[in-house]
C-alpha cells in the first residue's frame, strides 16, 4: 500500500469506492512479493502491481466486480496445466490476493494509517484471509501502543495483536493462523498482516570514496543510510549526497548509542570501510556483539588477516568472528567504487534470502529462495 497511498488517500477523502488487491501469499516464482498492491480508482485508473502485467487484466475486472458488490473476495492466480498462458503467471508462480473495496465505511482507520506510514511510525494492518462466514476482510490496526478496530472476537484480537506487533518489531509481513476464536494451535482462520515499519538502516562506517557509492546503493535498496567517521573533515553531506545522515563520531561510540537507544534492529546492515585498525576494530567489536542482519568489513587479504588476530586479542570469540563478511562483497571481480558497491549489496541480498551467489545458467530448481 506504501507504494499507492497518495491516489488511495485522495480517493479515500473524496468518498468514493476503491478496489483494492493485495497479494497475501505466495508460491514459487512468484513475480511480486506479500504486501504488493494494485488499485482500482473509481474512474477506472489502474494505479500499482500485483504480478508484473501477468494477471493485471483479470484482477482489474474483479476489483470493479468486487467494488459493485461491496464484499470482499480472496484469488488466486497461477500457470494451467491446460493453458500457461491463460489467466495466470506465466512464470511458474502463483499468487493469492485479498480485494476487497475501500472506502471510508469500510476502512475508517486509513487516515491514521497513511499518516504512521508517512511519519515512518511503525503500524501493521492486520486483514482476515480465510476464515468463517463473515469474516473475510474483517480489519485490525496495531500501533505498538494501541490497536483500531476488530476481527470479530476480543480473543482473536488479542492473540493478533501481539503477533502482529513481533512481526512489526522485525519488519516482516507474512500470515498468521489460529482457530476461530484466535486459539493458537487451532486452524481455519487465516491473517495477513501488512507491517509498514521504517525502513531497515545501512550503517556505512569510513567516510572514502567507496562508502559514496555504498550509500547511494544502499539508498536505491530501500535502506535508511547513515555514514559515519570520526574526521570531520571527511564526513559531510557534501560528499556524501546518497545518504540520509552523515555523523561525525567515533564509529565504535555511535554504534553503541544507537544500540542503547533501540534505533538498531535485526534487520540493520553494517559496512565497516575505513580499513584502519583504530576504527575498525572497536566498532567490529561492538558490531559482532549484536544480532545485525550482515556485517561486512572492507580490506585486502592482508588486512583482512591483520584485523582478525587483533580481534581475536581483543577478546571476540571465533563464533562471532564467523558471522564478519571480510573481505566485504561477492567475487564479481569488482574494481571501481560503484562495482564494489554493487558487489556489497550483491552479498547483503544474498545472505537475506539464502542465495549463493552463483550464475543462474549454472543452477537448477527455483530461482527465489525462502
Amino acid at each position: 500500500m506504501r507504494e499507492v497511498l497518495d491516489e488511495l488517500l485522495g480517493w479515500w477523502r473524496a468518498g468514493e469506492p476503491v478496489g483494492m488487491a493485495t497479494v497475501v501469499r505466495t508460491w514459487r516464482s512468484s513475480p511480486r512479493p506479500a504486501g504488493a498492491t494494485m488499485l482500482v480508482g473509481p474512474d477506472g485508473t489502474a494505479v500499482g502491481s500485483v504480478s508484473g502485467g501477468c494477471v493485471e487484466g483479470a484482477v482489474y475486472e474483479l476489483a470493479r466486480e468486487v467494488v459493485a458488490a461491496g464484499a470482499p473476495v480472496v484469488q488466486r492466480y497461477g500457470v494451467s496445466d491446460d493453458d500457461a498462458f491463460a489467466v495466470g503467471l506465466t512464470c511458474g508462480g502463483i499468487i493469492e490476493l485479498l480485494v476487497e473495496p475501500v472506502s471510508r465505511a469500510s476502512f475508517p482507520e486509513l487516515d491514521r494509517v497513511a499518516a504512521a506510514i508517512r511519519r515512518r511510525d511503525p503500524v501493521a494492518v492486520v486483514s482476515v484471509v480465510e476464515g468463517p462466514a463473515g469474516r473475510l476482510g474483517r480489519r485490525l490496526v496495531v500501533w505498538p501502543d494501541s490497536v483500531d478496530g476488530t476481527l470479530g472476537s476480543p480473543r482473536l484480537d488479542a492473540a493478533a495483536t501481539d503477533d502482529a506487533r513481533g512481526l512489526l518489531a522485525a519488519g516482516r509481513t507474512d500470515t498468521l493462523h489460529y482457530g476461530p476464536d484466535g486459539e493458537r494451535r487451532g486452524e481455519g482462520l487465516t491473517l495477513f498482516v501488512a507491517s509498514y515499519a521504517p525502513p531497515a538502516r545501512m550503517l556505512v562506517f569510513g567516510a572514502i570514496d567507496f562508502a559514496a557509492s555504498v550509500a547511494r546503493m544502499g539508498g536505491f535498496l530501500g535502506y535508511h543510510v547513515t555514514v559515519c567517521d570520526a574526521r570531520p573533515v571527511f564526513a559531510t553531506s557534501k560528499r556524501f549526497p546518497g545518504a540520509d545522515d552523515v555523523v561525525v563520531d567515533w564509529p565504535h561510540r555511535y554504534l553503541q548509542g544507537e544500540i542503547d537507544a533501540g534505533r538498531v534492529d535485526g534487520r540493520t546492515v553494517v559496512c565497516v570501510l575505513t580499513h584502519d585498525p583504530k576504527f575498525d576494530v572497536p566498532v567490529l567489536q561492538v558490531a559482532l556483539t549484536h544480532d545485525f542482519a550482515y556485517i561486512g568489513a572492507m580490506g585486502s587479504r592482508r588486512t583482512h588477516d591483520d584485523r582478525m588476530a587483533r580481534l581475536r586479542e581483543a577478546g571476540v570469540a571465533e563464533a562471532e568472528l564467523a558471522r564478519l563478511s571480510s573481505p566485504i562483497g561477492l567475487d564479481l571481480g569488482a574494481r571501481t567504487p560503484e562495482e564494489t558497491a554493487v558487489s556489497i549489496a550483491a552479498e547483503i541480498i544474498a545472505g537475506r534470502w539464502g542465495g549463493g551467489g552463483a550464475r543462474l545458467t549454472t543452477t537448477a530448481g527455483r530461482i527465489h529462495h525462502g
